[in-house]
């Protein structure tokens, strides 16, 4: 299969640890919201750091415009 923009393919991978209060915290907001809950982090982290750098508008980071 053939992308658009080959740098839009989700192939890096990171491994956090929580402890099982973390955890089960992270895992009720996906149950909540009903997502998986690998994307639910991944949305968490990238929100997080587009308002850490000020990039909160900044639609070429938007999972959408994808």
């Amino acid at each position: 299969m053939t992308y658009p923009d080959p740098k839009r393919v989700r192939s890096k991978r990171y491994t956090i640890r929580l402890d099982d209060y973390e955890d089960g915290l992270v895992q009720a907001m996906a149950d909540y919201q009903g997502e998986q809950l690998a994307t639910l982090l991944r949305e968490l982290a990238l929100r997080e750091a587009r308002q850490v750098l000020g990039l909160i508008h900044e639609p070429s980071l938007d999972r959408r415009a994808a």
